[in-house]
């Protein structure tokens, strides 16, 4: 059970906090909820009490756990590639990992969004995903480790920085070509 004030994790949502445990009469019975507000745009959910672990609602990952995450994403040993599978179907595989409650489903995601785009470009759903991803373990991890969501992205982009400098690289060089014309 949550108390008021906590910080918790909605899957796919991210970090909120519990504002209040109501009970409200849905369909003739009388239902426990918690009221949540998810902190990254202020949307408030209402998860029943009885359903919160169905749904995916847990607390804020340690520090210990926080870290662990940030080990996950810098090894890049267990990366296969994308091997030959279609955009689309790694597009519905990686929008259900984040849907997970189990944030290092959400770091595969980020990870491997990272890992793909150093060899081929991401399609405009993919990007979105990347950034979903981003968001979402950013925040978690500014809470986890006690920092700043900033700090947290600037972390975790420190291990593609390789990556980074690549595509940064070659929008410069698109850039100069355009205004050579």
């Amino acid at each position: 059970m949550f108390a008021v004030g906590e910080l918790v994790v909605y899957p796919a949502q991210g970090v909120g906090i519990v504002e209040k445990i109501e009970e409200q009469e849905i369909g003739g019975v009388k239902t426990k909820l918690y009221i949540v507000r998810i902190l990254s745009n202020n949307v408030t959910l209402m998860v029943p009490v009885s359903n919160a672990e169905n749904v995916g609602l847990r607390s804020v990952y340690s520090k210990e756990q926080g870290e662990a995450i940030l080990e996950f994403l810098q090894d890049r040993s267990d990366f296969t590639g994308y091997t030959g599978q279609n955009w689309n179907r790694r597009y519905r595989e990686y929008s259900e990992k984040l849907k997970s409650n189990d944030l290092k489903d959400v770091a595969y995601v980020l990870k491997e969004l990272y890992l793909i785009s150093k060899d081929k470009e991401l399609s405009f759903g993919e990007r979105r995903l990347l950034e979903q991803a981003m968001s979402l373990i950013s925040m978690e991890l500014s809470y986890a480790l006690n920092i700043t969501q900033s700090e947290a992205k600037k972390k975790i982009e420190s291990f593609f920085v390789d990556i980074l400098k690549k595509k940064n690289t070659s929008q410069t060089s698109e850039e100069e070509k355009v205004k050579e014309k």
